[in-house]
């Protein structure tokens, strides 16, 4: 993803990120977690993001932000994602919306740069309970990467 990205900011050990979206409203402080799942033999992490909540350090993945911002966003996340997977070889990065349509959207952006993703990354995509090499025009539940 080649776009416009925010200089991200990451606590020690690389799995927690912030970055500041700058927009038509204001100044929003977003936040970027891996967090481990446990699956037996597996590096698993499930990538969440969302504005900043400050009132219990954790993040906010159903906030609306409307900044006008969402390609410079999702292109930081992407960004991320390749920090966090260089520094943890052989993770699976699991990513899922919050809301259907939020999944819809991360399959839009996968799929307008996958020539440039698939360079680095392995994309898979969740459908009916099995995973899948990621292909265009299938609507997937979610998705996976594992860097190459």
């Amino acid at each position: 993803m080649n776009n416009k990205r925010y200089i991200l900011i990451s606590e020690p050990g690389l799995k927690r990120f912030t970055f500041q979206s700058i927009g038509v409203k204001g100044e929003v402080i977003k936040a970027i977690e891996y967090t481990p799942v446990e699956v037996s033999g597996l590096k698993l992490y499930n990538l969440g993001f969302g504005d900043l909540n400050k009132l219990y350090d954790g993040f906010d993945d159903l906030s609306i932000t409307n900044n006008g911002d969402r390609d410079k966003i999702l292109s930081t996340v992407a960004f991320s994602v390749m920090a966090f997977t260089d520094h943890f070889p052989g993770a699976l990065v699991y990513a899922e919306g919050s809301t259907l349509a939020r999944t819809r959207l991360y399959q839009m952006a996968l799929r307008a740069n996958m020539e440039e993703i698939s360079k680095t990354l392995s994309v898979f995509g969740l459908l009916n309970g099995v995973w899948f090499l990621f292909k265009e025009n299938v609507n997937y539940e979610a998705f996976m990467v594992l860097r190459k």
